[in-house]
C-alpha cells in the first residue's frame, strides 16, 4: 500500500498531519492545463473533526505552474495558493445529511474512504486554485495581436470587387 493512501476517518479521528512536496510532472491531470511540467507543489493535509464532530480535512497547496495566456497564447507564471476543508460523510446519503446541517458553501461535504489516495485530493485542489481563462495582467508582446487586428480585412472587402462598373 502507497505511503499515499489512508484511512480518511481515522486519519481524521488521530488529527494526522502530512506534508511534502509533489512536482508538478507527477500530477498528470495538473500537467494536462499547463504550459509545461516545471514547478513543484508544497501541499499539507490536516486531519480533525468539526464542531459538530464530523471528521475533517483541510487541505492546502501552493506553489508556481507555467500556464499560457488565452489573450496572447504565450507562457506565464502563475502561483497556486489554495486552501479547503472537506468534511467527510460514510456515503452519499450521510454527505447529504451533513451538507444540509453545516448550510456553509465554505465547506465541501465528499464521501471519505477507508483507501483514500490523498495525491488525489491535493491534486483536485490544485485544479479548483487555477484560473478558468488564465491571462497575463498585462501582456508583454502584443506586436502580434496587434498586426492581426489592423490586418484584419472586411468580409465586404472582397465584394467590392465584384461590382460592375
Amino acid at each position: 500500500m502507497s505511503a499515499f493512501v489512508i484511512d480518511a476517518f481515522e486519519f481524521c479521528r488521530n488529527n494526522g498531519y502530512r506534508e511534502g512536496v509533489t512536482p508538478v510532472a507527477e500530477m498528470t491531470r495538473l500537467v494536462a492545463d499547463c504550459a509545461d511540467n516545471s514547478g513543484e507543489i508544497a501541499w499539507s493535509i490536516q486531519g480533525g473533526s468539526t464542531p459538530q464532530g464530523y471528521p475533517t480535512m483541510t487541505l492546502s497547496v501552493s506553489g508556481p505552474v507555467q500556464l499560457v495566456c488565452q489573450r496572447c497564447l504565450t507562457p506565464f507564471g502563475y502561483r497556486i495558493d489554495s486552501s479547503t476543508q472537506l468534511v467527510l460523510g460514510r456515503d452519499d446519503e450521510e454527505a447529504d445529511q451533513i451538507e444540509e446541517i453545516l448550510d456553509d458553501e465554505s465547506i465541501d461535504v465528499i464521501v471519505g474512504s477507508r483507501e483514500c489516495d490523498i495525491r488525489q485530493l491535493l491534486e483536485d485542489e490544485a485544479l479548483l486554485a487555477l484560473p478558468q481563462a488564465p491571462k497575463h495582467e498585462q501582456c508583454p508582446d502584443t506586436s502580434l495581436l496587434e498586426s492581426l487586428k489592423s490586418e484584419k480585412v472586411s468580409p465586404f472587402a472582397g465584394l467590392k470587387n465584384l461590382k460592375s462598373e
